[in-house]
């Protein structure tokens, strides 16, 4: 099959080599990490320097690597001293003690590592100490709209913006296609269901499998709502389940472990600090979010405008916040070094109250940094409102935020 390259992650790859790093590539199953690695070989394996050492995990030709001496084993004999090796190991985490052998490997001369791996405490214990912060982390999210675009060879449409809210971004679609709905589906309940069961209920020994069920659609239905551990262990009480805030907690880190959900804690723009209770919940991925919820999108297309705008963000690299101001609350507070973006998400802003809601809280916001609306209003491209700019959804899912901002 064709590999598309997503410049994106190629050229971070890329930027990293050769500067004494670990490189890893972290995200959730099916989200395109091992598709990364493979573009890095077809990009580089002519190169007449390189020696590639390939490892897949989940490919039956490395079973027999379980351990870090079977990994070091199947390293010495590829290994080929005076080239540029580069070690690519899909899955680390299959591999028992993978960071005692990845430890010994990176630090060789002309030597470059870069791992995958499904779980974001991966790189924590060990490893952590063992190199001593000599890593690098990058995340690899699902496709964004224009890479949706390309991989389905579409044209930027309203229509194709309407399958991008509906049926997300994982890459793996790509060879389903998107002509029948059934089939589409089919792939994201069987991800969804190898997440679960893999990275949640085997490597955590979930006994209480209702509950973890209950909880994820609750999180569904709650997309972009503020809510707290308490909150819902009082729901589920109501509902006839036992179920306490501490055992809320530990589920819902099950679920960010595996990269299937994201938790972002509220801001106070004016008082600089971060609130430690009632947090937003989005997914990583919304058409496994559509996929746990009942209805059409039109009945939740709020919340999927709310969280496609959510990890665009996080794609172009902001660390983002839910805004807490006295008068009310703004969606997102986006900060880079040197930099701070304020953005509302809005589905349709036909009315005046609408108008008051979204762009109320950023008139109240007494400083310089841009401040967006970003919606899908019918024929809106982008516009200023006091300071304040009107951006098309689709626009700002294709092309970010206006590039003097």
């Amino acid at each position: 099959m064709e590999i598309l390259t997503r410049k994106h992650y190629a050229d971070m790859v890329d930027s990293w080599i050769g500067k004494g790093n670990i490189i890893a590539l972290v995200g959730s199953r099916r989200v395109g990490k091992s598709y990364v690695l493979k573009d890095f070989i077809q990009r580089h394996q002519d190169e007449t320097n390189a020696n590639i050492i390939f490892i897949d995990k989940e490919k039956k030709n490395f079973k027999d690597i379980k351990t870090n001496d079977d990994l070091d084993n199947w390293i010495e004999a590829h290994f080929i001293l005076g080239k540029h090796n580069v070690i690519l190991i899909d899955e680390i985490q299959e591999i028992e003690h993978f960071e005692k052998s990845i430890c010994n490997w990176y630090s060789e001369d002309n030597t470059d590592v870069i791992i995958t791996g499904s779980n974001s405490k991966m790189l924590s214990g060990e490893l952590a100490t063992l190199i001593s912060g000599r890593h690098v982390e990058i995340r690899i999210h699902p496709l964004t709209y224009s890479e949706f675009l390309e991989f389905h060879n579409l044209t930027d449409s309203d229509e194709s913006l309407t399958a991008f809210l509906a049926y997300g971004g994982l890459p793996g679609l790509r060879n389903v296609g998107l002509d029948s709905d059934e089939q589409v589906w089919a792939y994201l309940s069987s991800v969804f269901n190898t997440i679960m069961l893999k990275d949640i209920v085997e490597k955590h020994d979930i006994r209480n499998i209702p509950f973890l069920n209950n909880l994820i659609a609750f999180y569904a239905d709650t997309t972009g709502k503020l809510t707290s551990a308490n909150s819902i262990a009082k729901y589920m009480k109501a509902q006839n389940e036992k179920i306490s805030a501490k055992q809320v907690l530990l589920y819902r880190g099950f679920y960010t472990e595996a990269f299937l959900l994201d938790v972002v804690p509220r801001y106070d723009i004016h008082g600089k600090k971060i609130f430690e209770s009632n947090e937003k919940v989005y997914w990583d991925d919304w058409g496994l979010r559509n996929l746990k919820s009942e209805g059409g999108l039109d009945s939740y297309i709020e919340k999927v405008i709310e969280n496609a705008i959510y990890k665009y963000l996080c794609f172009l690299g902001y660390d983002v916040k839910v805004g807490v101001l006295n008068a009310g609350e703004v969606d997102f507070v986006c900060r880079k070094p040197g930099k701070i973006v304020y953005v509302q998400a809005s589905y349709i802003m036909a009315e005046e109250t609408t108008r008051k809601r979204e762009f109320g809280p950023l008139e109240k916001i007494r400083d310089n940094h841009p401040k967006y609306v970003i919606s899908a209003t019918p024929l809106l491209t982008s516009r200023d409102e006091n300071g304040i700019t009107h951006l098309s959804l689709r626009n700002f899912l294709k092309d970010g935020f206006p590039l003097n901002s």
